[in-house]
Formats: structure tokens, sequence, C-alpha cells
């Protein structure tokens, strides 16, 4: 589902559920540099590690996957 299916999602539960995904997103990313460790996500179907290094200079640059 995409995000702008979710947007026209009948349920508030189903609608508020990209919200949750991005927060989740953050968490994770900021628990993987506080611990050193990689994160590891699905991109274009293929599995993509992201060393903690990167994911600070990510922050630092203001980007986010």
């Amino acid at each position: 589902m995409k995000a702008q299916d979710l947007s026209k999602a009948k349920t508030p539960e189903l609608r508020a559920s990209l919200a949750a995904l991005e927060r989740a997103a953050a968490m994770a990313r900021k628990i993987a540099i506080q611990t050193d460790t990689a994160l590891v996500i699905m991109q274009d179907g293929k599995v993509i590690r992201i060393p903690a290094d990167q994911l600070r200079r990510d922050e630092q640059n203001g980007k986010t996957p």
C-alpha cells in the first residue's frame, strides 16, 4: 500500500499507520547509532545493510532513508 492510499483509508488506524511506521524507522535508526550496529532494510527487493557510521553521517547531513 502506498502513502497516498493510506491517507484515503477508511479506518483511522490505517490512516495513522504511516506515521507510526515513520516513528518506528526513526527509533530504529537512533538505536542503531547508539548501539553501533547496522540497520538492515529492504530496498527495491534487495536486503541492504547500512552501517552505524553511515547512519551518523546521514543524520549530520540531514538525510534519512
